[in-house]
């Protein structure tokens, strides 16, 4: 029967799904990602007469006091209408809240799944909860009488509505579906991947098995699967359909997994911590802006430690700002007291003070210390709530917290250039070393950049290093290839692609013509750079160029980052000296040479076991 599509719901449409043939099934296949195998299928109902999202359906009947009747109807439709010769577990709905109101019993559900006439450990109940439980203990007690009878259970949509932890501890699932909120994107999204390193830490305290749902980019199941997450469902692996799946879809069959996807970092801009003007406000008196002078003195006195003093009008509204200081001395000049007085305080007063509203964040705060308004290191701040006044904060407290967050934040990742930092490249390291994946590290460096930094400044030489780090960027393959700032003009990418070659030459090819552009045509057209050698002596560099050190790393030949890390930099200072754009170092046995286009094919070899040359 053709499906009609029906705007509103009624019981009418309630009481046909619930007839015999009333609801249709579907089944999306659940694949075992270490061999991409299908194992088992979720199975999904429709309503047979209408296109009617089922959520609508599941509502409409919750509201009609027949949830529990609904559910085991589909479970009956899906353990009759499944093929377990080829397809595997079928994991089928059971919703928490029909349970706990009592209009379903275990009972229940174990003749509609024995109506198949299937052995019940071939079943997976899906515990899916769009309210919360408040009786956990009771909701386990359930349970219990289906495991008794083999059926296994799972916890759906973990990430989403009111699955949580106290559910996952109590029940003690066999499995747990991470919501696909979680898994879209993952491979974009620090904050997901973090949140899913957790979960999968956490299911192997509780030995659970993950589930990942929504898995619909191949980068995401390259993310999914190097987590360790065993299973996955998604439209990328299979999407609904009547029948059972006995093989993945062809493109996540064929994606490699024979490579360690590099995870998403964040940057600079949305590694500070979500900290306020708010965080700063510090509670202190205001004066109305018509108060006299003698007022604002005594105010002073009263708060010793007060460096300036709010002005409002009758509203709350900020109007500028006094500085103890400025006020003290003006007040102090000879016939001050008696001329100035009991004149309004605004006459003394900043009318433009530097001002703040509490929602600001730290990270947009920090503008304050670039701009040429210095004023803040002593009067401090005005912050406002709703645009009235609300307290004050102090450019102290202010440089410091902004200190304290870009050095944490540069840590993860370079304020310049927005790349991974130390850490994250001693991280992906450490997992290339631990999966015995062979890769190659390659140190990337500037030649003569402190004469250029020296002669053009801070700003165009700050030009020339993101100019290195969009290089490098443009030439990786992002999937695999990791591209880290170590800081200054120092870059590290680690290489899993096979055409590495290809690509270093690229990049020094690249930056080396691209560069040009950073030089005053006078430096160029001389081909040198004037200055003063590391003794202060007059000397000539060659124009800035871009070097590259590469030491390869084989399964076993390195137990820690730092070893690769201190290869890495000999390759580069043996570049440097042999004055080549691409250099490969490599241990006896290895056939390594250097790529330099237009220069002479150069090899070096560094004894077998020996992490760096002398120099």
């Amino acid at each position: 029967m053709c499906a009609v599509p029906l705007p509103d719901l009624s019981d009418a449409l309630l009481a046909a799904a619930l007839r015999p043939g009333g609801l249709r099934a579907l089944f999306q296949p659940i694949v075992r990602l270490e061999d991409r195998k299908v194992v088992a299928h979720k199975g999904l109902m429709r309503h047979a007469q209408a296109e009617l999202p089922p959520l609508r359906l599941l509502d409409h009947a919750r509201r009609a006091g027949r949830l529990g009747e609904l559910e085991t109807h589909a479970a009956s439709t899906l353990a009759q209408a499944f093929d377990f010769a080829r397809g595997g577990r079928l994991l089928v709905n059971l919703s928490a809240h029909a349970i706990l109101q009592g209009d379903l019993r275990p009972q229940q559900v174990l003749r509609s799944l024995q109506a198949a006439g299937q052995d019940l450990s071939r079943f997976v109940i899906e515990i899916t909860e769009r309210d919360i439980v408040e009786d956990v203990g009771r909701l386990a007690d359930a349970l219990g009488y289906l495991r008794a009878a083999g059926v296994q259970i799972a916890l759906d949509d973990f990430g989403n509505g009111h699955s949580n932890f106290e559910l996952w501890h109590e029940l003690g699932p066999d499995y747990v579906k991470i919501d696909r909120y979680l898994v879209h994107d993952i491979a974009q999204s620090p904050g997901r991947l973090s949140i899913v390193r957790a979960l999968v830490q956490v299911a192997d305290s509780l030995g659970t098995d993950l589930i990942a749902e929504g898995v619909e980019r191949i980068q995401d199941l390259a993310i999914i699967q190097d987590l360790g997450i065993r299973y996955a469902q998604g439209f990328l692996l299979g999407r609904p359909q009547p029948t059972v799946a006995e093989t993945v879809a062809g493109e996540a069959l064929q994606a490699s997994s024979e490579k360690l996807p590099v995870w998403p970092v964040n940057g600079q801009r949305h590694a500070f911590p979500r900290v306020t003007a708010a965080h700063l406000l510090v509670e202190a008196p205001s004066i109305n802006e018509q108060a006299s002078n003698f007022e604002a003195e005594l105010m002073f006195r009263q708060h010793p430690h007060l460096p300036a003093l709010p002005v409002v009008d009758h509203d709350g509204f900020p109007q500028g700002l006094i500085n103890r200081r400025v006020f003290n001395e003006r007040m102090a000049m000879p016939f001050a007291r008696e001329l100035l007085g009991r004149k309004p305080c605004i006459q003394l007063m900043h009318p433009s003070p530097i001002m703040a509203d509490v929602s600001q964040s730290i990270d947009a705060m920090s503008e304050i210390l670039l701009g040429e308004d210095q004023r803040y290191l002593a009067d401090g701040f005005i912050i406002t709530r709703d645009g009235r006044y609300a307290g004050v904060g102090t450019g102290e407290a202010l440089v410091r917290r902004v200190t304290e967050l870009r050095i944490e934040a540069a840590r993860y990742a370079n304020p310049l250039t927005l790349l991974p930092g130390n850490i994250p490249i001693a991280e992906h390291i450490s997992r290339l070393l631990d999966a015995g994946q062979p890769f190659m590290a390659a140190y990337c460096d500037l030649n003569h950049f402190k004469p250029y930094s020296d002669q053009y400044g801070y700003f165009r030489g700050d030009r020339m290093i993101r100019l290195v780090a969009n290089t490098l960027v443009r030439h990786a393959e992002p999937r695999w290839d990791f591209v880290g700032h170590v800081g200054g003009d120092d870059f590290v990418v680690l290489f899993q692609s096979d055409d590495w070659e290809r690509r270093c030459a690229g990049m020094v090819a690249e930056f080396n013509a691209a560069s040009h552009a950073l030089f005053d045509p006078s430096d160029l057209a001389r081909g040198v750079l004037e200055g003063e050698d590391r003794a202060g002596r007059y000397a000539t560099f060659p124009l800035t160029t871009l070097t590259i050190g590469v030491a390869p790393a084989a399964p076993g030949r390195f137990a820690t980052a730092e070893e690769v890390a201190k290869q890495a930099a000999a390759a580069k200072r043996q570049a440097k000296r042999l004055n080549v754009g691409v250099h490969l170092m490599a241990v006896a046995e290895d056939d390594g040479t250097a790529v330099v286009p237009g220069a002479p094919v150069v090899r070096t070899e560094a004894p077998a076991g020996v992490d760096s040359v002398a120099a």
